[in-house]
Order: C-alpha cells, then sequence, then structure tokens
C-alpha cells in the first residue's frame, strides 16, 4: 500500500509545484498534457499487468528459469516500444492534440510538457515491468523502494526547474522524465538482487533460446493483447473525461485535474489489493489450489472495503486544506471544492472494479478483461453525451457512473471463473487460458 500510494505522489508533485505558481493556463496545460502522455504510454500497460500475472504463475509452479526470462522479454519489449515513442513524438503529440479540446495557450504549455516527457518513454515502460515482475513475486518492498527514489528525484527536479529556473511546465516535464530514467537504474539494480545476484547474471545465465521461446511469446502476446484493448477503453474513457472539462473552459479543466489527483491516489492505494489479489490469484492458479485463490479473493476483498471507507473520510475531512495547498487560483478552488464530494465517493464506488481487475488479471483472463472494457467505456460515453446539458455536474455524474459499468461488465464473468476452479478445472486455466482469451 504504501508503494502504491507514493506512485501518484508524481502527479500530485507536478500539479502542485505549477499549481502554486497561480498560473492557471500552466496547471490546465500539465493537466491537459498529463492526459495524453497517459493516453500514450498505458496504452502498454499490459507490460506491469501482463507481468504480474504470468510471473507469479511462473513463480508458483517454481520455474526459475520462466520468471527470470519474462523479465528479460518485457524489458526489451518495453525499450524497444519506448524508442519508437521517443522518434514518433511529433506526429504522435500532434494527433493527440488535435483531438483534444484546448485553448492556445494551455495547449502551447501542454505541448512542452509533453515533449519534455517523451523522452522518459523508454524508462517508463520499463518501469513498468520492473514493477510488475516485482509484484508478481509479492516483492512489494522492492517495489516501495523503486517508487520513493523516483518521487524524490521528480520533487527535487520539478522544484529546481520549476520554481529555480521558472520553466513552467516544460520543467515538471523534464523533472518528470529524469525521475524515469533514475528509477530504471535502480529498478535493474533491485531486480538483480531479487535474483539472488545481479541484473548482469540474469543475463549471462539465462539461454537466448528461452527469451525468445515461441511458445512463452505466444502466450505473453496472447494475454497483453487483450489486456492493451481493455487499457486502451479506458484510457480512452479517461482522456474523455479530461476533455470533457477542456470543453468548459480552462477553469473547470485544471480543477478537474486537481481533483484527479484524489482519484489517483485512491486507485492506487486500493490497487494495492488488487495487485496483492493478482500476485495471491496468479500463485493460486499455478499451484493449482482453490482454497489458496478463495482466500486471496476474501481477504483482499475484505482490505479494500475498510481501505475504501477510511479514503473517503480522509477525503471529504481533508479535501479542502489539500484542495487549498495545490493551487492559489480563488476560481479553480471554488470549483474544485464544488465537485469534491465526487471526489471523496470514488474510492467506494470504484473499489469493487479495482479489486475485480486484480483477480481477472491474476488469473489471466485477458479475454474477460477486454470485453468488460470496452463496454464500461461505450456506456460511459453515451451516458455522459445524455449529460452534456449538466456541463461540469454531468461530467462527473458520467464519470461516477463509470465505475458502476466497470465492476457490472467482469461481474458478468465472474460465476464463469468461479466454475472453472468448482470443476477442478485449475490446470486447464493455466495451461489453456491465454489461447481461451484469443478467440
Amino acid at each position: 500500500m504504501l508503494g502504491q500510494a507514493s506512485i501518484p505522489l508524481v502527479g500530485v508533485v507536478d500539479a502542485t509545484v505549477i499549481g502554486r505558481t497561480g498560473d492557471a493556463a500552466a496547471l490546465a496545460g500539465v493537466a491537459l498534457g498529463a492526459t495524453v502522455i497517459g493516453l500514450i504510454f498505458w496504452s502498454f500497460g499490459f507490460l506491469r499487468m501482463g507481468m504480474t500475472g504470468l510471473t507469479a504463475q511462473a513463480d508458483g509452479a517454481n520455474d526459475r528459469q520462466e520468471v527470470e526470462a519474462l523479465l528479460l522479454r518485457a524489458l526489451l519489449i518495453g525499450f524497444g516500444i519506448g524508442l519508437a515513442l521517443l522518434a514518433l513524438q511529433w506526429p504522435l503529440g500532434s494527433l493527440a492534440f488535435s483531438l483534444l479540446a484546448g485553448g492556445e495557450d494551455v495547449t502551447a504549455e501542454a505541448s512542452q510538457y509533453v515533449s519534455a516527457r517523451f523522452f522518459g518513454a523508454p524508462a517508463a515502460l520499463c518501469v513498468f515491468a520492473i514493477n510488475g515482475w516485482l509484484l508478481g513475486l509479492g516483492r512489494t518492498r522492492s517495489a516501495l523502494v523503486l517508487q520513493i527514489v523516483m518521487n524524490i528525484v521528480n520533487v527535487i527536479a520539478d522544484l529546481v526547474l520549476v520554481w529555480g529556473y521558472d520553466m513552467g511546465a516544460a520543467g515538471v516535464g523534464i523533472g518528470t522524465a529524469l525521475a524515469e530514467w533514475t528509477a530504471l537504474a535502480v529498478g535493474l539494480v533491485l531486480a538483480g538482487r531479487v535474483a539472488g545476484g545481479s541484473f548482469a547474471a540474469i543475463i549471462r545465465r539465462m539461454p537466448r533460446s528461452a527469451i525468445i521461446d515461441p511458445a512463452a511469446l505466444k502466450r505473453l502476446f496472447a494475454v497483453n493483447r487483450d489486456i492493451m484493448i481493455r487499457t486502451l477503453a479506458l484510457l480512452f474513457m479517461f482522456t474523455w473525461y479530461a476533455n470533457a472539462g477542456a470543453r468548459l473552459g480552462t477553469v473547470q479543466l485544471a480543477a478537474n485535474h486537481v481533483l484527479l489527483q484524489f482519484i489517483n491516489m485512491a486507485a492506487f492505494v486500493l490497487d494495492a489489493f488488487a495487485f496483492t489479489a493478482e500476485s495471491r490469484v496468479g500463485n493460486a492458479i499455478g499451484a493449482r489450489s482453490k482454497a489458496t485463490f478463495l482466500r486471496a479473493v476474501r481477504l483482499a476483498g475484505e482490505f479494500s472495503l475498510a481501505a475504501a471507507l477510511v479514503l473517503s473520510a480522509v477525503f471529504l475531512i481533508g479535501g479542502p486544506a489539500v484542495i487549498g495547498f495545490i493551487t492559489t487560483d480563488p476560481l479553480v478552488r471554488a470549483e474544485a471544492m464544488r465537485f469534491m464530494p465526487f471526489a471523496a465517493l470514488v474510492p467506494l464506488i470504484g473499489m469493487p472494479s479495482w479489486l475485480l481487475d486484480g483477480i481477472f488479471i491474476g488469473a489471466t483472463r485477458g479475454r474477460a478483461l477486454r470485453n468488460a472494457g470496452v463496454l464500461a467505456t461505450l456506456l460511459y460515453l453515451a451516458l455522459d453525451l445524455v449529460m452534456r446539458p449538466q456541463e461540469n455536474l454531468g461530467v462527473w455524474i458520467a464519470f461516477s457512473a463509470s465505475y458502476f459499468f466497470r465492476a457490472g461488465a467482469l461481474a458478468l464473468y465472474l460465476p464463469g471463473l468461479l466454475r472453472s476452479l468448482d470443476c477442478g478445472d485449475a490446470a486447464k486455466m493455466l495451461d489453456e487460458g491465454p489461447h481461451n482469451n484469443a478467440q
């Protein structure tokens, strides 16, 4: 939970450092730029999610060579994709800004932020892979160290570049990119230690045939393809939400971005239990243990609900003070305060969807994740269009309802997952799940 809570601090720091300059356009620019980067980078979030379930299953089956081979495969894929994103940053950024609403000043700030962030793309995607691998092995302390290092570097770089050198949104982007490269260096050291030596030792002892094993690659891409489609659908949902605020004006976009920091904090904290469910569910399937599976789901659910109640209460009580700290603009503060109750409810209404995500990712049920993500996104878009006359109130009603859509859509697949366990079919889930998901 501590490791997960530290992840959104990167976004909180970015928003606070730029927000306290009193420049609403710069804050809105960072908001729009962060949306663009989130849409592009997290399109490859399967490097984190797919890795957790597959690594946990390999660990549960005591296949140490496959555990290490998974890490090397994911790092090669992540670094390659990151280099491609860096090379294609101009067309990708231009396309994104042509689709997202924003005034001239806001788009100018956002463009500077996005350009800087692209230089961290290879490192960011490799860090996704390392995080997923560490979580799949249950090495949460190492994941916490990785996130703390990234946050410390990000805070220092932001303060120096924005407050020291007055670089605005560009400084925020450069600071985050520097933090991502530092995190990659630290992550490679941690991965080597977890494997019982060094990262170089992993490379030396790994047969090349194991890294490019056709069956393993087929399984990796089958699971990750469906997770990627699911991720793209949900990213489109969040991009639509950000664009909805941008359509209403700079103040609304900036205020919604401030409130999004609360939602990110809730999502990442509660994802700690979802990630634990991923690891334990994957390990249970790898070990072919129904009892372990059911225990993991029950405990993760109980702790998730308790944490959600605490978070909602903390947001309601401390929300106004946090909003006042993040931004000094009075109009942005007022708009954010108006919709703070919605943000405070998100931990409770979002908890079931995040937990179910963890269960299905750990079980590598990519098809269910894909179909549920697409269905939830379509329902959200339809509701948002209906609620447009209500302006920002409609934006928040539709966004809040999206969590019910996500949980409900995944719940449709839960009986099938449970039946496969009831029939003693855990071995089939492990051996054939990805092939079924690809159908």
